[in-house]
């Protein structure tokens, strides 16, 4: 079931209901024909023979390879769409479970932590490779066969396996969700809660060093090995992903928005924007209001 929430992003109300631990649907359809939507649930999707087409999460478009395994967090838009694919049987796996039900006095122990990192960065949304996606393939299908306690001990070590996998790839910038982030660093979230505040401002490197009670030179060599980014990028992310929500969210022209995610000009805004999702803003913004997605 669906509600209209903003124009052209549906919010689902999955069959997930309070007793459940998890569901899982498994489908096999011509065409993707789900809207663009998001829910509160945490979901795992499998997609098998769907090459060719595109899929959206969050503020990233990306195509779609043979095989896709994408784990969303909860309020994230997402959804494929047919695209370039062509004609066949796509098969999909859905698993969907509430954002609870694995409580933060289970993820805080250190055996966990993994676990815990994961769920995190499934609010950017996360795309495995091809072959983590192969090697957990038979466990997923599968899963529909378990029953009651062995299906949720079978989902836990999926997960498990997920979470230490390689080669993930974070498809959407952190200022697109709405949920706030954990770092393993007090000094990174400090930092961190500093750029969403002040992300539409002129923002100096000096500032943030500030705020984490350090030298400038050391705290940029601190930040880029604790985030895995330079200082001035992991702005412009944040930027980028609060732009992002603001054409899906918002009719504010492409000049405002610029101006309020701290651009000092459409110029660099639209460079920025096409260096980062390979389109500019307004294709962007057509790409959730009418279905097309441009690449």
């Amino acid at each position: 079931m669906y509600q209209a929430v903003t124009p052209g992003v549906m919010h689902e109300i999955t069959p997930l209901t309070p007793g459940d631990c998890f569901t899982i649907s498994s489908r096999i359809k011509k065409d993707f024909d789900f809207p663009l939507h998001y829910h509160s649930e945490y979901e795992l999707t499998l997609i098998l023979n769907a090459k060719g087409a595109k899929r959206i999460v969050g503020g990233s478009i990306g195509v779609v390879d043979d095989i896709e395994l994408v784990f969303i967090g909860p309020n994230l838009y997402h959804s494929w769409f047919n695209h370039q694919r062509k004609p066949g049987d796509i098969q999909e796996v859905t698993i969907q479970f509430h954002k609870d039900l694995f409580g933060e006095g289970f993820l805080k122990r250190n055996q966990l932590s993994m676990l815990k990192s994961m769920f995190n960065n499934a609010q950017r949304g996360i795309l495995f490779s091809q072959e983590t996606a192969v090697g957990v393939l038979d466990s997923i299908v599968n899963l529909k066969q378990k029953t009651q306690f062995e299906a949720v001990l079978a989902l836990l070590s999926i997960l498990h396996s997920l979470s230490v996998a390689p080669n993930i790839k974070l498809l959407s910038e952190p200022g697109f969700a709405s949920e706030k982030f954990a770092y393993k660093s007090r000094r990174v979230e400090k930092v961190f809660e500093f750029l969403y505040d002040n992300f539409e401002k002129p923002i100096a490197l000096a500032e943030a060093a500030k705020i984490a009670n350090m030298p400038t030179v050391s705290f940029s060599r601190f930040f880029k090995k604790r985030t895995g980014k330079s200082f001035i990028d992991t702005i412009n992310e944040i930027r980028l992903g609060h732009a992002s929500r603001m054409l899906v969210d918002t009719n504010y022209t492409i000049a405002l928005i610029a101006y309020k995610c701290g651009f000092n000009n459409i110029s660099n805004f639209n460079r920025a924007f096409k260096r980062k999702k390979q389109c500019v803003p307004r294709e962007f913004r057509e790409t959730y209001t009418s279905g097309k997605v441009f690449i």
